[in-house]
């Protein structure tokens, strides 16, 4: 029986985690395309990511593969002979147990430790490669957007030495519009169009640039009105001042679990409580999948994988709700996240009972 589950188990986690894989690349890869992420940072976020998902593909695996396993013995009668020899719910719990205490070992090592620091260097390799993307050297023939999409730059060509030849340069400066004014009546925004014949990128990889451009002209007005100024220089300097992406403040499932412990925030407590929840859904689980895996006879091997998808479902997203819940103060701490593990158990009670009802003659082998 150990066997059959960690068989099924194993097979389930790897097909899950495969298709849940492909999502995780297609997501990866356009996020790389629109930020030109380099190739060695797709697989680093690749293989972070999987780490996250497999906290979420370990339970279902593990209540499936006990479905699976258990069904097939019943399918094909030998939970009967097993049954017959005096075997009874303990003895079906037992080798199944065991393997579980390993899955919640691992799910536990995952929570606490493995993915929030995956999540934190996952975070970090992106912003760095978003750094890099935006700080870094312009290049021609590409146009790019600074200032949230307010200040776009356009370079035809650029030399060995880093000159830009044939710039433009269009920038967008929102009026500033008196209090009184209503937000339906706000001023349309000024534009500046600045063309130089060439130009060089000062601080490239800082936070902090200058763009200086030689040999152009600068054009200054409201589009829709005809009063636009024009300024010939020799040289002129745009600057630029861009957001650090690494200085966000990290996230509650970026911190670790001993900063969770002291912290007393609400997302940070509803993130800790959920990290327990991950290793003790496996517990849960099992208690259900026991009971659940139980045919009629004749009824088909899979006849109660639809009921089982559905309880998983449900619980599933119970404990999400109870997260929502407890984030934004609705629910009290002292019960989180317990009072869907309590209901969830309570449940699978009822169905061992009425699986097995106390009381009942057990089959006693009798040696001929």
């Amino acid at each position: 029986m150990f066997r059959e589950v960690a068989v099924s188990w194993l097979a389930v986690t790897v097909v899950l985690l495969a298709i849940l894989l492909a999502n995780q690349l297609a997501r990866v890869l356009s996020q790389a395309a629109a930020n030109d992420f380099p190739r060695d940072v797709v697989f680093a976020l690749i293989g972070l990511t999987t780490t996250g998902n497999l906290s979420i593909i370990m339970p279902i695996g593990f209540f499936l593969a006990i479905m699976l396993a258990l069904g097939r013995l019943y399918h094909e009668s030998e939970m009967a002979a097993i049954q017959a020899c005096g075997v009874g719910p303990a003895g079906l719990f037992r080798p199944i147990t065991i393997l579980g205490v390993f899955i919640m070992a691992l799910l536990a090592w995952l929570s606490f430790s493995a993915i929030p620091a995956a999540s934190a260097r996952a975070q970090a390799i992106r912003a760095e490669a978003l750094r890099d993307a935006q700080f870094g050297l312009l290049e021609p023939g590409r146009f790019r957007t600074f200032d949230g999409g307010n200040i776009v730059f356009y370079a035809e060509r650029v030399d060995s030495n880093g000159i830009l030849y044939n710039v433009n340069v269009f920038i967008e400066r929102p009026a500033k519009t008196d209090q009184a004014v209503e937000a339906a009546t706000q001023a349309p925004s000024k534009w500046e169009i600045w063309t130089a014949t060439r130009a060089e990128q000062r601080g490239a990889g800082q936070a902090e640039q200058t763009f200086v451009l030689y040999d152009g002209e600068r054009y200054e007005g409201v589009p829709g009105e005809g009063g636009f100024r024009i300024i010939k220089f020799s040289e002129g300097g745009i600057p630029i001042r861009l957001g650090d992406p690494g200085s966000r403040t990290a996230k509650a499932d970026m911190k670790s679990t001993a900063d969770l412990l002291a912290s007393s925030d609400l997302d940070d407590v509803a993130e800790l409580q959920w990290r327990i929840a991950t290793p003790v859904s496996a517990l849960v689980l099992m208690a259900l999948a026991v009971p659940l895996a139980r045919l009629r006879p004749r009824q088909g091997r899979f006849g109660k994988m639809g009921i089982a998808i559905l309880v998983y479902f449900i619980y599933q997203q119970s404990l999400v709700a109870a997260r929502t819940w407890l984030e934004s103060g609705v629910m009290p701490q002292f019960l989180g996240l317990w009072w869907v593990h309590a209901i969830a158990l309570v449940v699978a009670a009822g169905l061992l009972l009425r699986a097995y009802p106390i009381g009942r003659a057990r089959p006693v082998a009798v040696a001929g």
